[in-house]
């Protein structure tokens, strides 16, 4: 899951020694932001690929039904014919393309690496950037008013917030929004209830319901980086992090599922040691037709968790043996795994199949 960079990913692992946390309550007035001048398209043709970047960070089936893939090379457009793929040269701020999301308008938004904001309309790719200043200290507080229809994006020490044609940083701490820090947001979560989660580097969760920050420290969870925000059918919430496993949310009480279930790996936050067979690194979530939890993970194949019982899907079921980095439900319910170097696979009849342009 390069939710963020790349490389960022491979040493979120180790627990980073920081100092203690400021209240985002007080955090600062978001600095002025302003929108980059739009890069126009070319013309369509001469984007057409064959095969995806073997390395997929994330996909989305959008209203038109066609496919989107980001990986590290852009984000490939397919509508079932063709494939398209976008870069740096159409006005992405970075080709790492991390995350995708659509707008109620249809728009599309490309999270990229370096913090960067993409917004494409069909025929324009716009870039969203604020002021690279820090909050200052002891100003008045603020709180972020969360909308419908808003979309939140990654930063160095917080969140983006694109509402109502406005593009503001929404800090967690007195940091910069395009460094990294340990409270950068690697994962964003807005749950039925309308209640803001946020994975980040170091801190654990944070849980923002529009008046009260409430931070998700216990167990583990603040150390490693967060990579996975997930609410299933019954109102759960999902936390995967890069080495103490991935943990639940009941409303009530958090737990650490992969604790619970004796699958952890205490070899990889001391030394970095991989973990076939445990479910340690949590990079990606998501949740079936039958109500089946899906966890992938940096190095043990995939574990479907039906409520009762884990499997592991590995190699021998016909997944490559890399890293997932997203698992993605279409509109049919059909699950999508996109990988850390072997393109996207789909489930079917009980076995992996590889995804190729026809």
């Amino acid at each position: 899951m390069l939710k963020q960079l790349l490389s960022l990913f491979l040493l979120s692992a180790l627990i980073i020694s920081c100092q203690d946390q400021p209240s985002p309550k007080n955090a600062e007035k978001p600095v002025p932001t302003a929108e980059s001048k739009p890069s126009k398209l070319q013309d369509f043709k001469s984007n057409l690929a064959t095969e995806l970047n073997p390395y997929v960070l994330s996909i989305l089936q959008d209203k038109n039904k066609h496919y989107w893939f980001g990986t590290n090379e852009g984000v490939y457009r397919y509508d079932g014919q063709s494939l398209i793929r976008f870069t740096t040269q159409d006005g992405l701020f970075q080709n790492q393309v991390q995350h995708i999301q659509e707008d109620e308008k249809g728009h599309l938004w490309f999270e990229t690496g370096g913090y960067g904001v993409n917004r494409f309309d069909g025929q324009t790719i716009t870039t969203f950037k604020t002021k690279d200043e820090v909050p200052r200290k002891n100003s008045p507080d603020k709180h972020w008013p969360i909308a419908p229809g808003d979309l939140w994006f990654y930063a160095g020490g917080g969140v983006f917030q694109y509402s109502r044609d406005t593009f503001r940083y929404c800090p967690l701490a007195s940091k910069p929004p395009y460094q990294f820090s340990t409270y950068g947001v690697y994962s964003t979560l807005k749950d039925r209830s309308g209640k803001l989660w946020l994975g980040t580097q170091s801190m654990g969760v944070c849980c923002y319901d529009g008046q009260d920050f409430r931070w998700f420290t216990e167990l583990g969870l603040k150390g490693p980086a967060v990579l996975d925000l997930f609410e299933d059918s019954k109102g759960h919430l999902w936390f995967g992090t890069n080495g103490n496993g991935v943990f639940r949310y009941d409303g009530k009480t958090l737990r650490n599922f992969t604790a619970e279930q004796g699958l952890t790996n205490p070899d990889f936050i001391k030394n970095g040691k991989q973990g076939p067979g445990t479910l340690a690194r949590v990079w990606s979530i998501n949740e079936d037709h039958a109500g089946n939890i899906w966890l992938g993970t940096g190095d043990a194949g995939v574990w479907r968790y039906d409520g009762t019982k884990l499997h592991n899907y590995t190699s021998q079921d016909g997944l490559p043996d890399k890293g997932i980095e997203v698992i993605y439900r279409d509109q049919l319910g059909e699950l999508w795994f996109g990988t850390n170097g072997a393109g996207v696979y789909r489930f079917q009849d009980e076995a992996f199949t590889k995804f190729t342009v026809q």
